[in-house]
């Protein structure tokens, strides 16, 4: 098929005529890298988005998690000091309290997995953000080709008039035609002029949102992509690994919040320390060490709106992956049938440039011997650019639509 060898050929003739011939003050140059790939692309402006900090602040959370888990206790331990002084027994008391927080039965084992999962979850969404700034890359590129070839047409026809208004200028001089003839193809450059001028505007507007997106004036020669063979919504799509994964995490805090029961276990390891009167029959010191284990009941009705508090979280996204399966069937179905169209609709395009331009070569021979007036070759030769365009429009349509649709199954560059 010819279109991914097109659409190269279309673009570098049209950078390299905006960049020597700007018709407006406001110019935003671009350089075609033919090193540069689609990837590479994708993979410089998500290392300059916004999003990549959130990524990060990701991993330092994914981080205290599995630290969390790894702990030998199950919360602070602590230490408690007292210190008692009778003045006139010249008693002296000193207590030291150690209180260690222990796990219960399999809820270090589930905290684990909660940061276990939230590794998963950070890795997906790091990927789920990769494919949105893929989306935001294609579209933006394809809008610069699409205008670059509006741009080039207009130029093309701009020059077409030019010539057809010095081939009037002659003819009326030797008297062939009325001056009201060259005024009309001076009133059609003008028009030609203003469509070219709004063309390249259009087209620095595209770069602009361009460098703005990727942060870069650097363009890959070659970004045409392949049709993915997916032909469905799998359950494979990055957007919906990432809500798959949250709901996953949210499921073992659930898990791990019960496990929590009545509260936590704790043992306390308690130092005395008693020295008696002087004058005291007891010995002057006498030293204690004690062990306690506390242990919570009836705690559960106060973890209550936590746990409620989570299976909100956990429904909301079970209904947020529901109504995201709707939302990507809906433009799978969009993108594979507007694919299907304009495909259908590029070669009916080509045939209708084959048929314009071959009516418009006999007619400019019916015009250069009298047979028509200027005005009817006016039409026809526009009739006939306008072909040429659509025809150039829908090659470079269809490539983009082939990109939007490996957007839409979730296919990476």
């Amino acid at each position: 098929m010819f279109l991914p060898f097109l659409i190269p050929l279309l673009l570098t003739p049209t950078f390299a005529h905006a960049e020597n011939l700007p018709r407006v003050e406001h110019h935003d140059p671009m350089v075609v890298d033919s090193q540069l790939s689609l990837s590479q692309l994708v993979d410089s402006t998500l290392e300059k988005h916004p999003d990549n900090q959130w990524l990060t602040s990701l991993e330092t959370e994914v981080n205290a998690l599995k630290k969390r888990g790894e702990s030998l206790t199950a919360g602070a331990s602590s230490l408690q000091l007292s210190f008692q002084e009778g003045t006139n027994l010249a008693l002296h008391y000193s207590n030291a309290i150690v209180q260690v927080p222990l796990w219960n039965l399999g809820q270090r084992d589930a905290n684990q997995q909660i940061g276990i999962n939230a590794e998963t979850a950070a890795a997906m969404q790091a990927i789920e953000t990769k494919l949105k700034i893929a989306g935001l890359v294609r579209i933006a590129l394809w809008d610069v080709s699409l205008q670059s070839i509006r741009n080039e047409q207009a130029q093309s026809d701009l020059l077409a008039t030019e010539r057809l208004l010095n081939v009037v200028k002659r003819r009326v001089h030797l008297g062939d035609l009325p001056k009201s003839d060259e005024l009309l193809a001076e009133s059609e450059l003008l028009q030609k002029k203003s469509a070219a001028n709004l063309a390249e505007a259009e087209l620095m507007h595209a770069r602009k949102r361009y460098t703005i997106i990727t942060q870069s004036t650097h363009i890959p020669s070659a970004y045409q992509e392949r049709l993915a063979s997916v032909k469905e919504i799998e359950q494979s799509h990055p957007v919906l690994q990432t809500v798959n994964s949250k709901i996953e995490q949210k499921q073992a805090e659930l898990h791990a919040l019960d496990l929590v029961g009545s509260g936590q276990t704790s043992v306390a390891v308690s130092f005395n320390s008693d020295r008696a009167p002087k004058n005291s029959t007891l010995s002057n010191q006498l030293e204690m060490v004690g062990v306690g284990v506390n242990i919570p009941f009836g705690g559960e009705a106060h973890l209550a709106p936590q746990r409620a508090a989570l299976y909100v979280e956990l429904n909301k996204l079970n209904a947020e992956r529901d109504q995201i399966f709707r939302d990507l069937e809906q433009t799978h179905h969009e993108a594979e049938h507007t694919l299907q169209v304009n495909q259908a609709e590029l070669s009916i395009s080509n045939e209708l440039k084959t048929v314009a331009e071959k009516h418009l070569k006999m007619t400019e021979l019916s015009f250069s011997v009298g047979e028509i007036d200027l005005i009817d070759f006016i039409k026809i030769q526009t009739q006939t650019q306008l072909a040429v365009l659509t025809a150039k429009e829908r090659a470079v349509i269809v490539q983009r639509d082939i990109a939007l649709y490996n957007q839409a199954v979730g296919l990476l560059p």
